[in-house]
């Protein structure tokens, strides 16, 4: 993992959208570990906050958009997701909508809930508006943090 995580913050800003794009996506990958090591080795606060929302964006339309083009068979059977676990975020999604993309940051749940809201063909726009907005606020806040825990350290 070590050398994967290298690959990317040798890469910069490309690496990091690199590695934001692979978390977003179906892949078990932390890109909040690149978007720190990132800043610590003085790339902008600003472009790599760009690049990991772009790059995470990226990687959870394509999840919403294996949703969207799929079906519930599939979603079973390739992406390991049990019928009663999708059904169950179904009925929770159901009456709350597309605003719901807001909470894809969320490990694991979040990108249930992209793919969910591909299979129940919610709004493109509104999905990918509120993702946007929730991921780029959560690597605000990781940024955030860090430029602060590194003015304490000085």
């Amino acid at each position: 993992m070590d050398a994967i995580l290298q690959f990317f913050i040798d890469w910069g800003y490309l690496g990091m959208f690199i590695s934001a794009f692979a978390a977003g996506s179906i892949l078990p990958f932390s890109s909040e570990a690149v978007l720190v090591a990132c800043i610590g080795l003085g790339l902008d606060p600003v472009l790599s906050t760009i690049a990991a929302t772009a790059g995470n964006v990226g990687g959870e339309m394509t999840c919403f958009w294996m949703g969207h083009l799929g079906k519930r068979e599939w979603i079973e059977k390739y992406l390991k997701v049990e019928k009663d676990k999708l059904e169950k975020a179904e009925r929770f999604i159901h009456g709350r909508g597309a605003w719901m993309a807001f909470f894809s940051f969320i490990p694991i749940i979040g990108t249930a809930v992209v793919v969910v809201l591909g299979l129940m063909r919610s709004n493109t726009w509104i999905v990918l508006l509120a993702m946007t907005l929730g991921k780029a606020l959560r690597y605000i806040i990781i940024v955030w943090g860090v430029l602060e825990a590194s003015s304490l350290i000085k």
